[in-house]
């Protein structure tokens, strides 16, 4: 795999934030690792690292909610990642279509 080089956290992890490539809506961030960054390329779909769980986390493989990976961006410091998808239903583990459905306001 030919990617550039990234700049993980001191847990070998990198901040993803997954918007929506049609309507350009945030749904979520997650975290990868250089293993689950693999296996999205591969796959052509979301697969991150979960923290609590301590192992790679294959979006939607239980729920069916996966998300289709169109484009994986990184930023200028290339120290986090944007995936464009288009997700087969909410991002959110509440069933709401993203996770930042809630506001200060």
């Amino acid at each position: 795999m030919n990617t550039p080089d990234l700049t993980y956290n001191e847990a070998g992890l990198i901040p993803c934030i997954v918007q929506d490539a049609d309507t350009l809506e945030v749904l979520m961030m997650a975290w990868m690792n250089a293993k689950s960054l693999e296996l999205t390329l591969e796959r052509g779909e979301t697969v991150f690292w979960s923290r609590s769980r301590q192992e790679l986390w294959h979006k939607g493989a239980t729920s069916g909610n996966v998300q289709r990976l169109v484009e994986l961006r990184y930023d200028c410091d290339a120290d986090t990642l944007l995936a464009l998808v288009h997700p087969a239903g909410p991002a959110c583990h509440t069933g709401a279509p993203t996770c930042f459905f809630r506001s200060f306001g």
